[in-house]
């Protein structure tokens, strides 16, 4: 796959020194490397940027939102929508309150259209009414794990890994669980919504006892690329609207999704209550300083 952006001087520059190698340079160009997957060469005169390899689209929607937006489905083969897919997704990363939920949904190409026609898509886009109905349609028709980390487990497993190693940890092991679940039969490609350059996803699973790597695909907005990712969007959505519920219950007040003031607020009122906010929440986002500030007033 190859992609070109065109950027302005300043950015260019960054590039340069963001790609500065010391092989030799093609005609014209002012940087040029090789990086897993990609090659990237800069050219100064058109400030034109090209990306060429399996991981173009990901590498230039780094400098330009246009590169990430394009239909065209980076390092993925044709009629790739219609094939048998276990697809994986993440929600809770940037929240405060709740859980960590990763899953992983393997959608046969005989139920691409069935489950499609459900009205699969990003949980982002869904209402918290659609989504638990799509959800349950979805597990009834389709393999699926669900790898969930609650704020305390969550909480314990910060002190040893970063969220994207933990990202890293629940995709792989919700993968390897529906591959368990569907064998003998095997899926002809797995795709994960991408958070992180392939290469690095994979040096974040290096010592584990079972690492899924045969016929992977990464995508930014996998979703829009397989109904598999969208559907562990849904599913992942679900389960972790159901634990908020709970924790919200345990609380004794509604649990806010995000990270903004309202959280610190509601965090405040808990530590007042004596509450223990590990419980609740994600320690070691900069909301638990900011809710013991609030509480001490």
């Amino acid at each position: 796959m190859q992609i070109v952006i065109t950027v302005n001087p300043t950015t260019f520059q960054k590039m340069s020194t963001y790609y500065a190698s010391s092989e030799k340079l093609p005609a014209g160009a002012s940087f040029r490397q090789h990086k897993s997957d990609v090659i990237v060469t800069g050219y100064t005169k058109s400030h034109k940027v090209m990306f060429q390899g399996q991981r173009a689209q990901s590498e230039a929607a780094k400098w330009s939102p246009k590169a990430a937006s394009q239909e065209e489905a980076a390092g993925l083969p044709k009629g790739f929508a219609g094939w048998s897919v276990v697809g994986s997704d993440e929600v809770g990363v940037g929240s405060y309150f709740g859980p960590l939920t990763v899953a992983a949904v393997y959608v046969d190409s005989n139920h691409v259209q069935k489950v499609t026609a459900l009205g699969v898509k990003d949980s982002k886009t869904l209402s918290d009414p659609e989504i638990i109905k799509l959800a349950h349609r979805v597990m009834k028709i389709c393999p699926y794990h669900i790898v969930n980390l609650d704020p305390d487990v969550y909480n314990d497993r910060i002190k040893h890994y970063n969220q994207a190693q933990l990202k890293a940890l629940c995709h792989n092991l919700a993968l390897g669980k529906v591959l368990e679940k569907i064998a003998p039969k095997k899926p002809r490609a797995i795709l994960i919504d991408q958070f992180e350059p392939a290469q690095t996803y994979f040096h974040h699973l290096a010592g584990q006892h079972k690492i899924v790597s045969d016929h992977v695909y990464f995508r930014v907005k996998g979703e829009q690329a397989h109904v598999a990712v969208a559907a562990a969007s849904v599913i992942a959505r679900y389960y972790s609207l159901t634990r908020m519920d709970a924790l919200s219950e345990q609380a004794g007040m509604t649990l806010p999704i995000g990270a903004g003031h309202v959280v610190d607020e509601i965090a405040a009122k808990l530590l007042r209550r004596g509450q223990n906010l590990g419980h609740f929440a994600k320690l070691h986002f900069a909301n638990t300083q900011k809710a013991k500030q609030l509480a001490r007033k």
